[in-house]
């Protein structure tokens, strides 16, 4: 089902490029019966034109129509990519400087001095 489905949409996304391949494979079906119907030498002896002139007529018919719709999209396009941004001011501030805290003091002399090592409790052991 699923391919069957990608199938079908590839497919009607190339119609639009084959377009004048149906307008040419619709006239050349059909040329007898537009020549002796809708051509305008239909009435001529020696008519040399069979339907082509009325061929000339659809393909300008579908390049107007389908240049019309390329104007139709740009339009769109335009409308679409028209956006307004909103400009964001942003002001400068100053940093701020903190000083680091010294515990050390090199000026003084020690108050105590401990010369015994910490040991834990041995009852843990």
């Amino acid at each position: 089902m699923k391919k069957l489905l990608i199938i079908f949409l590839s497919c009607m996304l190339l119609v639009p490029s084959f377009g004048s391949f149906f307008v040419y494979t619709s006239f050349k079906l059909n040329q007898e019966e537009i020549s002796k119907t809708i051509c305008i030498q239909r009435k001529m002896v020696f008519n040399s034109c069979n339907g082509r002139c009325e061929l000339q007529k659809s393909l300008k018919k579908y390049a107007d129509n389908e240049k019309r719709m390329q104007n139709n999209l740009k339009e769109k396009a335009e409308v679409v990519y028209i956006q307004n941004s909103n400009t964001t001011h942003f002001k400068l501030v100053t940093s701020i400087e903190s000083k680091a805290n010294i515990f050390a003091f090199s000026d003084d002399k020690p108050i105590s001095v401990s010369n015994t090592t910490f040991h834990p409790p041995s009852c843990f052991i």
